[in-house]
């Protein structure tokens, strides 16, 4: 999801070769503007954490959380060479009799977390016996092993964190597919109700129009089918002007899965220059294909919306149709940009599981780790280049849906550098005009696998999430019972695939 933004002072950009003009703003600074904002919303989080917990009475440094729904409200950077231990509160809640807190003690003592205060009670929570409050010193890295540790243990039922430094409380994230219909917060700057740059701020009929459209998405709810727009001439006539400039550069521009994509939706969907292909009719493609679904967005949503609705395998998607008189850009994302853009390779299944880990790896992060990933996915699902035979071709959606950009960015005007997720996360960029730097990997496999080491070696979430398909939900696995069942279904999967390697050797 990109989008573009003109200054007065760059309007002449908006009809030349370059697709569209100067300014664009991206997930990467709706990320900045939410770390901005949450840092003055921090301030009221435990007064939040009060009015969840049960135990209203506590004070501010005895206070427990043993409901399940709270997330542990720590914030653990890497481990650094000169880091200090910090006072931390940990909250355990036990369903085995306090024998357990032996073993816990160890543990404290394996990872060098020194005990400098323990009280316990009687469990509000009929599923637990007793739960035990810790003040600890420790250092945030080794606070990470601690965690995890306890979290393996039979006996706890959950481990809460508080920590007394510089914490945070982790972010509410959907736990069920029907809690993307919370998941619709816009950034509305570059709406042409409010822009004035906005290529249809003057245009009524238009803005009346987009208003409608946007309706669609405001009401949609899970489960519903995705309303059909019938679109008209002027907005065929703007999708077309993109669809036969683009045609002509993928053969030598684009990789080998968007365009293998890009023949079955035009031979499955409907793809035309003359025809705007109806998001319901993708949606049911996408799922037969690799799983992934659409769903009706009404603008540009927060970077945290945004990416929670990947780990579902959703992509959030607009309907309505950039305006008339600048065809080759947009302020804000459409869906010429969308489904000429991105969801040719959501049909690939390889690019499909590294949106859903990036959407998995952005549930519960912190603003800094949002900012990360969204600059990542700046990098990659919209600005990626990879290798082909020893060729760069592009991949990213922000160049496949902009002859422009695509254009540029396999000339030798701009900086190549090699894809690493521990540069690229952090890689500044600037937003007035082509990317000066692209990141072009050896294949795409190569972007999924660094990536996902990338995200074990540097996230700070203590525990690993997963999507379950069967139910739609996101599963926690902080205990050693809750992995159990997991185990079972992969020993279960692991045995058809070791029946069908025996039927084909006798073949």
């Amino acid at each position: 999801m990109e989008i573009y933004s003109q200054n007065e002072s760059d309007s002449d950009c908006s009809s030349g070769s370059n697709g569209y003009p100067s300014r664009r703003r991206s997930l990467v600074g709706d990320a900045r503007f939410e770390t901005q904002v949450n840092k003055e919303a921090k301030r009221t989080w435990l007064e939040e954490i009060r009015q969840l917990s049960r135990d209203s009475d506590l004070s501010e440094d005895d206070l427990l959380l043993v409901d399940d729904s709270i997330l542990p409200a720590v914030q653990i950077p890497k481990p650094k060479d000169d880091e200090k231990p910090e006072e931390t509160d940990l909250v355990l809640s036990l369903n085995e009799s306090m024998v357990s807190l032996a073993r816990i003690l160890k543990t404290m003592d394996n990872s060098r977390a020194s005990v400098i205060h323990l009280e316990s009670r009687v469990s509000r929570d009929r599923h637990c016996q007793f739960d035990i409050l810790l003040k600890i010193n420790v250092t945030r890295s080794n606070l990470v092993s601690l965690v995890k540790s306890l979290r393996q243990s039979k006996s706890i039922t959950s481990v809460n964190v508080i920590s007394h430094q510089g914490s945070i409380k982790i972010p509410w994230f959907p736990r069920h597919i029907s809690e993307l219909d919370m998941c619709n917060h816009l950034m509305t700057k570059f709406e042409p109700d409010l822009d004035m740059d906005h290529p249809g701020f003057a245009d009524k009929v238009y803005r009346a129009r987009r208003k409608m459209i946007a309706d669609i998405a405001f009401e949609y709810r899970y489960g519903q089918v995705i309303p059909r727009v019938q679109y008209t001439e002027e907005e065929v006539r703007t999708w077309g002007h993109v669809y036969n400039q683009l045609c002509a550069l993928l053969s030598s521009h684009a990789c080998k899965q968007y365009i293998d994509a890009f023949r079955l939706l035009e031979e499955n969907v409907g793809y035309r220059a003359n025809n705007i292909p109806q998001m319901e009719d993708i949606s049911k493609f996408l799922h037969r294909r690799t799983g992934f679904t659409l769903r009706p967005a009404a603008g540009l949503l927060t970077s945290r919306d945004f990416l929670a609705s990947l780990a579902y395998r959703v992509f959030q998607c607009t309907q309505y149709v950039r305006h008339g008189s600048a065809p080759d850009h947009s302020p804000e994302p459409d869906c010429v940009h969308e489904l000429l853009g991105h969801v040719p390779m959501l049909v690939d299944p390889l690019f499909a599981q590294f949106s859903q880990e990036l959407g998995l790896a952005s549930l519960g992060a912190t603003d800094e780790e949002i900012e990360q990933f969204s600059t990542l996915y700046w990098f990659t699902v919209e600005f990626g280049l990879c290798k082909e035979d020893g060729i760069v071709k592009a991949y990213g959606a922000g160049l496949l849906s902009s002859y422009g950009e695509l254009q540029h960015a396999l000339s030798d005007k701009p900086e190549h550098r090699k894809f690493d997720p521990k540069v690229t996360a952090i890689q500044p960029y600037q937003d007035q005009d082509y990317q000066d730097v692209y990141f072009v990997a050896e294949s795409f496999n190569e972007v999924k696998d660094k990536f996902r080491e990338w995200v074990a070696e540097s996230m700070s979430r203590p525990y690993e999430l997963r999507y379950d398909p069967f139910t739609q939900t996101i599963q926690n696995f902080d205990s050693v019972d809750k992995l159990s069942s997991s185990l079972t279904q992969m020993k279960i999967e692991l045995s058809y695939l070791n029946n069908a390697v025996n039927n084909m050797s006798y073949r």
